[in-house]
């Protein structure tokens, strides 16, 4: 009948009876019966023709030869796996929508309603904003939903459909939750498209249609300016080839371009320029170098997703085949991983010679090839009223034009919008597309087989994010094809393969506070509820007044854009919550280049928000036991604010407060609402229920808990540093030590800046008089907790600033000043406090400048070898400058190598058809930012210190049975289980520390730096006495000494942001040298007599010494024994 010998065309029946027929003798391989393969139609061959043939798949399962639900269910799972393998997401969600009229099975969202979602206002055809009513709520909101919240909501719309009709196939569920956002996108525009071509929408009035109707007609025209295009590069190129004229940097785009198909490229380009609306500080645009970057970035992932899916790469088996496997490895214990990983790794090398990274030129080329013609032909109507006729006048405009701009005193490319495009988006900058990234699996994560492989089934993910860093890259590449990253592996597979649900009970109260519009617990207001400021009277002739009442209306300005930012944050985590409840979830994880891990999808995860981990549950419940139910009330007084007292005390606080914790539980929005008052409400809200069904259950230590329950480090930074110095008075301050109540190092910290200040008002200083009894623990918190990672003054005053204005007593513009008093007593503090840490930052800083400064001497034989440049070309400086490349690698203690990637990042210029754009080459050698190379180690290496102590503790958690989770130095499991944990965090921390952990990066020094040279004159001025270097072990002369001694220490200026710069995204701030007090930059002076540096740098040509001769000393290790923490109740709790 197919191939039309009979005559008869075949009908959605006779699709039915052959699908029954496969379903009866096919679907299981065992029992079928012997017949040719001619004989056979699979459900993907049976879907193929059905389609062609234009047959409705949901009227071949309706069929009448069908006679039983359980038939037709069958028969809509196997067309639904079959159109996931084909990439058919529109048939899935026909045949989703089929199932569901006729399922018997209960759904989870069957008494949920929908999340009101955020929307903008809503402009009329004269422009003019429409008025929305607040008094009473209304069934569907007024204004437009913004783009990427609409994109996110039809997305999960289809996850939603996948459930139901996939319920038992989570691996093929998996699939369709990974499909290409454009292939999403696609169907979204031109159904939307369509439905304005019915109503007559294109030809007028069309300043006012919707954002993705005019998407799909720039999609129509740019899908066939694409393809001809290409054919007319294709043939300059091969008339190029045929004279031999190309030169040896240019590179063919045709064959990148062919890797996708035109439509593929059209919604490509449209959606990433659209994404990038208002990026980069460009109001109603972007950074042309940016776009043309991201658009061949995104060519490139696509290609490869494509490559994955085509190559159809195995991944090992979620499932264990025998009791006690998980996934690639057992639970016997983590042996012989490098030899199975590398067995599991040989599934997927065959296919993936495609993996190979893009050039950045060959990025920046197809983006502009791609951007120019969707500038060409992508436009837009634009009409207004003449005020004099009354006519109305339509004009077709560019929908993107290419200007130049101005920013901080530079000039910039950019890509404009259209105003009328850019009033379609004002309100809703779309800087997240919805990528399956973004969202939790259903599946356990494929295991982590090399530095590029696991996560994901579908979608390549890196173990490590970097950015940009190619030396990074290639430390990381080497190191895992060497078998040394098999530990790192292991805990990534550890915290990835946790199992998650939604807590439905907390997610009934979100959803209603939600919808109800009201501020509450943290969640802004649907609509705005802080009164503008008033404009004072006097404003014309006050010019203080005038500038109060001006910094007071920026403020409350930038509140209302922030309150519209909070909701769409929220708004995704509700959709996503609400999509899948009653799922189990899985977060794959990766590490950033310090090695601390993170959750891959940010949207919705155990590291989010007080909301985030408040909707969240293990997937699993295990009883609580005696213990644990004693830690589950001490886990809810922590989350009450109650977490300085001692545990008994602790447990006795929430005795006291039984009826308000059974109130919260029942009531939450309707009694007294005891939780709202918790530091963190929802998690607290969270823990009121369990605890409140734990005891009204029969056998309460009997109760089986799925809640997380947390232990923190107390100052997990200043931890490590009083255990690496062996510091006794720092290590009782941080709760190392054991002690029968808790120390609070922030508490202590604020009671010193306290007395201070008592002092200081003695002396009638006016800010004294102004914060006198207003330094609490919390305004000094922060501050505290990020001085151990290298916090500056300015970055305390910025900490502290905010924490006063939250106090609401103290005038928004005395806080600054304030702050600047504040900053620079808790400061002086901390460091009288943690004197050991203070010696040991500053020896990684001095260590990490001289490594900085160090030059191998392999490269500075060659540099003096190499001619000289001519005279005149460019400004005269020593030759070993250009040769200071060396950054600070360092190995952690589970072999993951750290290289700080803080370069002079050199750019190259690219001719293009929109403009000259510069691109950093990571590929290309530049020497490295010294300054930045030295303030960032000490807080670098610690950050590597705790993850090491993370990763360990989630290995032997798993070792031992236990379910594990962190948040960098907070660690999760559940409440019967803390006891165990508790253990496990101490023994593997003694572990760590007792391997002499300084002793082992200055060896390492010493052995990676060995033959590396260190100018002479790089160490003068008041350098060389910090060191304290002995000039008769460096064969230094006495002029020598006196020449060091007399340097003028200049660190080189900043240089001032190029277009280059500009046009790539943001860098950190470099530190700089402030004063305290005015938190100005202080210009160094040279004093009389003293040598300037390139005086200095003449005087001492050519003379070098030995890097690892210079290294400083190691400070003395204090008496502090490291395994007394086994005593420490309060170490973590």
């Amino acid at each position: 009948m197919e191939n039309g010998a009979e005559g008869v065309q075949p009908t959605a029946n006779t699709y039915a009876i052959v699908l029954k027929t496969w379903l009866r003798y096919h679907a299981d391989p065992a029992a079928a019966p012997p017949v040719t393969a001619a004989e056979v139609h699979d459900p993907m061959a049976l879907l193929r023709n059905i389609i062609s043939r234009q047959i409705a798949p949901a009227l071949v399962v309706a069929d009448r030869a069908f006679t039983t639900n359980e038939e037709a269910t069958e028969a809509i799972k196997a067309l639904s796996r079959a159109a996931v393998q084909m990439g058919l997401i529109s048939v899935v969600n026909e045949l989703g929508l089929a199932e569901s009229l006729g399922r018997t099975v209960d759904d989870p969202l069957k008494d949920v309603p929908e999340a009101t979602p955020v929307t903008k206002p809503k402009y009329g055809e004269d422009g003019s904003v429409t008025e929305i009513a607040t008094d009473e709520p209304s069934p569907t909101p007024a204004g437009d939903i913004p783009f990427n919240l609409e994109t996110l909501r039809r997305h999960l719309g289809q996850v939603i459909l996948a459930r139901r009709v996939l319920s038992e196939d989570l691996v093929l569920r998996q699939r369709m939750l990974e499909q290409s956002v454009y292939n999403v996108a696609v169907e979204r525009m031109k159904r939307q498209a369509e439905l304005f071509d019915q109503l007559g929408l294109p030809n007028k009035s069309l300043h006012s249609a919707d954002l993705r109707a005019w998407m799909w007609h720039w999609h129509t025209k740019l899908q066939a300016r694409i393809e001809a295009e290409i054919k007319e590069l294709e043939v300059e190129e091969r008339v190029i080839a045929r004279l031999k004229r190309r030169s040896k940097d240019e590179t063919q785009l045709s064959p990148f371009l062919r890797l996708l198909n035109p439509e593929k490229l059209s919604l490509i380009t449209i959606l990433e320029l659209m994404h990038l609306h208002g990026s980069g500080g460009v109001q109603d645009g972007m950074k042309t170098a940016r776009a043309l970057l991201a658009v061949g970035r995104a060519v490139e992932s696509e290609y490869k997703a494509e490559m994955c899916k085509k190559n159809n790469i195995s991944v090992p088996n979620s499932n264990p085949s025998r009791p006690g496997d998980q996934n690639v490895f057992t639970n016997l214990g983590y042996r012989d991983l490098y030899a199975r990983r590398v067995a599991a790794r040989k599934y997927m090398e065959d296919s993936e010679e495609w993996t190979s990274e893009w050039s950045q030129l060959v990025r920046v080329k197809i983006g502009s090839f791609l951007v120019d013609c969707l500038m060409d032909v992508a436009t837009v109507q634009r009409s207004v009223k003449d005020p004099r006729t009354g006519e109305i006048i339509t004009e077709e405009q560019p929908a993107f034009f290419h200007s130049y701009e101005y920013l901080r005193g530079h000039k910039l490319g950019v890509i404009k919008f259209n105003p009328a495009v850019a009033e379609r988006m004002s309100k809703d900058p779309i800087g997240d597309t919805l990528h399956p990234r973004h969202l939790p699996m259903l599946v356990k994560p494929k295991p982590w087989l090399s530095y590029n492989n696991g996560g994901y089934l579908y979608n390549r993910t890196w173990a490590m994010r970097f950015k940009e860093s190619r030396e990074q890259e290639l430390y990381l590449r080497h190191a895992s094809d060497a078998g040394r990253l098999e530990l790192v592996f292991a805990g990534l597979d550890v915290l990835g393969s946790t199992p998650w649900k939604i807590n439905r009970r907390v997610f009934d109260v979100v959803l209603q506070v939600w919808n109800s519009g009201e501020r509450f617990c943290k969640i802004p207001p649907a609509v705005p509820d802080e009164p503008e400021p008033e404009r004072p009277p006097n404003m014309e002739f006050d010019n203080k007044a005038k500038t109060i009442y001006l910094e007071r209306q920026k403020a409350w300005m930038q509140a209302r854009a922030a309150n519209h930012s909070d909701r769409c944050s929220i708004n995704y985590k509700v959709e996503i919550a609400r999509a899948f409840l009653g799922d189990t979830i899985y977060l794959p994880h990766n590490v950033d280049f310090r090695g601390r891990a993170y959750p891959i999808p940010p949207h919705l995860s155990h590291i989010g928000d007080d909301l985030s981990r408040g909707l969240l549950l293990f997937g699993e419940a295990k009883p609580l036991g005696e213990r644990g139910l004693r830690w589950l009330k001490i886990h809810l007084a922590n989350l009450a604010g109650y977490d300085k007292a001692s545990f008994d005390e602790r447990v006795e606080f929430v005795h006291e407060h039984l009826e308000d914790i059974f109130d919260s539980a029942e009531r939450p929005l309707e009694g007294r609402r005891w939780w709202t008052k918790a530091d963190d409400p929802w998690q607290c809200l969270a823990t009121c229920i369990e605890l409140k069904n734990a005891l009204d259950s029969p056998v309460p230590e009997q109760y089986e808990c799925a809640l997380p329950v947390h232990q923190d480090g107390t100052c997990n930074g200043l931890q490590h540093y009083a255990a690496l110095g062996g510091d006794a008075v720092g290590a009782a301050q941080v709760n190392l030590a054991a002690a029968d109540r808790p120390s609070d190092v922030y508490t202590y910290v604020a009671k010193m800046v306290e007395e201070s200040i008592q002092r200081d008002l003695e002396q009638g200083n006016e800010y004294a008089k102004l914060l006198a009894g207003k330094i609490s623990r919390k305004v000094v918190k922060q501050t505290v907790m990020t001085t151990v990672y290298g916090v500056t003054f300015i970055g305390a005053r910025d900490q502290i600033e905010r924490q006063l204005k939250d106090r609401g007593d103290i005038s928004p513009e005395l806080c600054w000043l304030g702050a600047s008093y504040v900053a620079k007593k808790v400061l002086a503090s901390i460091a009288n406090l943690f004197t050991g840490a203070k010696e040991i930052q500053n020896w990684l800083n001095a260590s990490a400048r001289l490594i900085a400064k160090s030059i191998p001497q392999d490269r500075l034989v060659q540099s003096f070898q190499e001619p000289l440049p001519k005279s005149g070309t460019a400004k005269k400086q020593p030759r070993w400058k250009k040769e200071q490349m060396t950054s600070v690698v360092w190995t952690t203690p589970l072999g993951l190598p750290i290289v700080q990637p803080y370069r002079a990042i050199k750019r190259k210029q690219v001719m293009t058809a929109l403009q000259t754009v510069f691109i950093s080459d990571p590929n290309v050698p530049s020497t490295v930012n010294s300054q930045k190379q030295a303030s960032a180690f000490p807080p670098n290496f610690i950050h590597s210190l705790d993850a090491t102590h993370m990763m360990l503790t989630a290995l032997e958690c798993r070792a031992q049975g236990l379910t594990f989770a962190s948040v960098h130095d907070s660690y999760w499991t559940h409440a019967g289980s803390i006891d165990q944990m508790n253990a496990i965090i101490r023994d593997t921390f003694i572990a760590l520390h007792s391997s002499d952990v300084l002793g082992a990066l200055a060896q390492e020094f010493r052995e990676r730096y060995a033959d590396y040279k260190v100018p002479l004159a790089a160490l003068g001025g008041q350098y060389f006495k910090q060191l304290k270097l002995n000039p008769d072990s460096l064969n230094l002369s006495p002029e020598d000494v006196k020449t060091l001694t007399e340097a003028v220490v200049e660190e080189p200026e900043a240089e001032k942001p190029s277009e280059a710069a500009l046009a790539e995204d943001e860098e950190e701030p470099e530190d700089e040298d402030v004063d305290e007090e005015t938190g100005k930059t202080k210009k160094r002076r040279a004093k009389k007599g003293m040598r300037s540096v390139a005086e200095i740098e003449q005087r001492l040509a050519g003379k070098f010494v030995n890097l690892v001769d210079i290294l400083p000393p190691l400070p003395e290790k204090g008496k502090f024994d490291v395994k007394t923490i086994k005593d420490s109740q309060y170490f973590f709790s």
